[in-house]
């Protein structure tokens, strides 16, 4: 038997207390997180553990905010992009001192806790080894509550951050020694909140004088602690509340008080909590009287004082009162939960991105000891993506007709979500339904994008769960984001696939054999998510001796100019097969593109290679310059007459050049991707190009060397034109 905590989580009856020895790790643990707090000077902090499978973190204890407030990063996967992730992931401090920084860098994390506010995580480490992550919040600097800066804005930006790097050096020591003593801290079933200590004790005679002068004033007046439960109450407040004094105290003023259920009044508070600012708002109660709140925040709770105020003055963002609000609200945080996981759907680009988000980030969000994805194709189920389940089991549903008798086939049929709070309750709704596996509880979802079934979300508990009206709201909105995200995920798959299928199409499915030639090719597009571009090469054996080698840059990187390169490739090595010059293979090709008017211009380079003499002959249509590197090791770029433009001048000539080719030359054909950077002169780009050819490794295989260039530019800067390489190689003499 068990009790269903306030979370909807199960707590065995007659489940054992902790160890001592765990007792009193714990308890040092907390003292570590309350010196770092008041060393560093901040005003909240919290401590992450890494998970058993060091593959995760997981939030264990915070002090000065509630543990809800981070109801996010409950469970946090070290590939996600937060800051607590990052700071151990990469082993260094993560500092983010506005909160203008947390939404560039962190967007997620900033719709999850939209409050003024500043964080710095930690890593806890000892030498190489890994514990968790240390998490401060301090207020944030670009702001100020109605009063003026803050005495703690003033005062300093942040804490120091070697203090902050000593209360992680400070917790990693403790846990290193815990460990060593086999009892090592894991992480606890659910999140801790510490309870602040009040600033200084008060007596009888002190707290009923103190009381005394509150009632005494015009305006009502109440406290609330960090969880945001009332502690005090006037009269004056109370009756301007609507509520009597016993009712209130005890309880959420959004949950007792009606009229306060929306949202906006939880988010009062939560700001005034975590940004320690004064907050100042205006709302009507029933039945039609405009009530000032002013909020001033400290480390124990809110103070809050109440006065009836003029409705012109009400901000035109007050919420006013449109009538009792009917069933339980979801609360603020659960909110954010959804609007956090939302943001990071929208981040995930192709199919598996959306089941790792799932599987990684969802299942310690929501305390779930199992997910599984499964979507409906072709008139089947298939499982696309899971954790924590046995394979046995998953295997009985994948390929199953949509017709198949479980709730996971069900739901999408009726498209009506399932919950079933225990193994019982399931199988009396189906009999048949697979083994209980040790799990207690189930959400089946239905994923219904623009009013289509794609599929179904399965989360599975290890203990009874009651799923009470405003988680399964939750559950209920998170499934229509999965849907959508899914469905967007499933088309840029495809458009990819069809991308890809169009530019292997367009370039040469391998570069031809030579004896005494070395060469190799690489090909990157620029557009996230197009694979296709308007860069393209070729090299065509024309005999046994001779080879023409070309590169090329469409205006534009999209379909359209891919498009063009599905014209413009073929007509110039069928110009080469046939044994063209190269001015004459261009003049060819230039007509072409004149004749079609396409409305964009081409660079091109061709280069006509004879092995046997080790001579090329060389024409440019506008193209950069080749990179050739010596035999001695020296390279540089040619100096071409640069020709025209392809598709401008159907009368443009293209003069050639003749160059050398000696056993051991390297000929480098790129286009401006692989060189252009912004603020960079374009000569001082190519002759960067050249230095890092002389400095290759000789002899070296072209294929080494083309990834070693790819690999350098893509370093350096970010890239934002395709990049097409073409490294022909001739081998040394002997």
């Amino acid at each position: 038997m068990c009790a269903i905590r306030e979370d909807g989580a199960a707590q065995p009856h007659g489940s054992h207390p902790p160890a001592p020895t765990e007792t009193a790790h714990r308890a040092e643990l907390d003292r570590l997180l309350e010196l770092a707090v008041r060393d560093t000077g901040v005003h909240a902090g919290a401590v992450f553990l890494l998970a058993s499978d060091r593959q995760a973190l997981r939030l264990e204890v915070t002090a000065g905010i509630p543990a809800e407030y981070l109801a996010p990063w409950f469970g946090v996967a070290l590939s996600s992009p937060v800051p607590v992730a990052d700071a151990l992931r990469e082993r260094r401090l993560v500092w983010l001192g506005d909160p203008r920084e947390i939404a560039r860098r962190y967007p997620r994390a900033a719709i999850a806790l939209p409050y003024h506010h500043a964080v710095a995580a930690a890593p806890i480490l000892t030498g190489t080894t890994a514990w968790g992550a240390l998490l401060l919040i301090w207020p944030g600097s670009d702001t100020a509550g109605p009063a003026g800066p803050s005495p703690e804005r003033v005062r300093a930006a942040g804490p120091s951050p070697e203090r902050v790097r000593a209360a992680g050096r400070r917790l990693g020591r403790f846990l290193r020694d815990a460990a060593g003593t086999g009892h090592a801290v894991r992480p606890g079933p659910a999140p801790r909140s510490l309870p602040q200590p009040p600033a200084r004790s008060r007596g009888p005679a002190e707290a009923l004088a103190a009381a005394d002068f509150v009632e005494r004033l015009p305006e009502g007046s109440c406290s609330l602690d960090l969880e945001g439960r009332f502690t005090y109450v006037s009269a004056t407040a109370a009756a301007l509340l609507g509520g009597s004094v016993p009712d209130l105290i005890g309880t959420h003023p959004w949950q007792s008080l009606s009229w306060c259920a929306d949202p906006a009044f939880e988010d009062h508070y939560r700001a005034a909590v975590v940004s320690r600012e004064p907050g100042y708002y205006t709302a009507m109660a029933p039945p039609d009287r405009w009530l000032a709140f002013e909020l001033y925040p400290d480390g124990s709770g809110v103070s809050i004082r109440i006065s009836p105020t003029d409705p012109d003055r009400a901000s035109p963002g007050a919420p006013a009162r449109t009538g009792t609000l009917q069933g339980e609200p979801i609360r603020l945080g659960e909110v954010y939960r959804v609007l956090h996981l939302a943001a990071a759907l929208s981040e995930a680009v192709g199919v598996c991105d959306v089941i790792d988000l799932i599987t990684e980030e969802m299942l310690p969000a929501f305390g779930a000891r199992t997910v599984a994805l499964l979507a409906a194709e072709d008139g089947r189920m298939r499982v696309i993506g899971c954790r924590g389940y046995q394979v046995r089991l998953l295997q009985q549903f994948d390929g199953a007709p949509l017709t198949f008798p479980v709730p996971a086939v069900r739901v999408l049929a009726t498209g009506v979500p399932s919950f079933f709070t225990t193994f019982e309750e399931l199988s009396r709704a189906y009999p048949a339904v697979l083994p209980q596996d040790g799990l207690h509880a189930w959400a089946f979802l239905p994923l219904i994008a623009s009013g289509r079934p794609v599929g179904s979300c399965v989360f599975a508990f290890d203990s009874p769960r009651s799923f009470p009206a405003r988680q399964r709201v939750v559950f209920t909105a998170l499934a229509g984001l999965i849907a959508q995200a899914l469905e967007r995920a499933r088309l840029y798959d495809t458009s990819k696939e069809l991308a890809q299928t169009l530019q292997a199409a367009l370039l040469p499915d391998s570069l031809p054999d030579l004896p005494g030639l070395d060469a190799a090719a690489r090909y990157l597009p620029s557009v996230r998510g197009m694979d296709i571009g308007g860069d393209f090469y070729d090299l065509v054996r024309v005999d046994d001796t001779t080879a023409a080698a070309v590169i090329g840059d469409v205006q534009g990187h999209n379909a359209t100019a891919a498009a063009l390169v599905g014209r413009v490739r073929p007509a110039i090595r069928s110009q080469a097969l046939a044994g063209a010059t190269p001015a004459h293979a261009l003049t060819q090709a230039n007509r072409l593109l004149v004749d079609m008017d396409p409305g964009r211009f081409v660079s091109c380079l061709y280069a006509h290679l004879d092995l046997a003499r080790h001579r090329a002959v060389l024409a440019t249509a506008g193209h950069p310059p080749p990179v050739v590197r010596h035999p001695d090791g020296h390279a540089e770029v040619l100096a071409l007459p640069p020709g025209l433009l392809l598709g401008i001048d159907p009368d443009a000539d293209f003069p050639s050049t003749e160059i050398p080719l000696p056993p051991g030359t390297v000929l480098a054909l790129y286009t401006d991707g692989l060189v252009e950077t912004p603020g960079v002169d374009l000569d001082d780009a190519m002759s960067g190009l050249a230095a890092q050819l002389a400095q290759a490794d000789r002899p070296q295989p072209m294929d080494r060397l083309a990834t070693a260039l790819i690999d350098h530019a893509r370093r350096t800067a970010t890239r934002t034109d395709d990049i097409a390489l073409l490294l022909i190689g001739l081998a040394t003499a002997g």
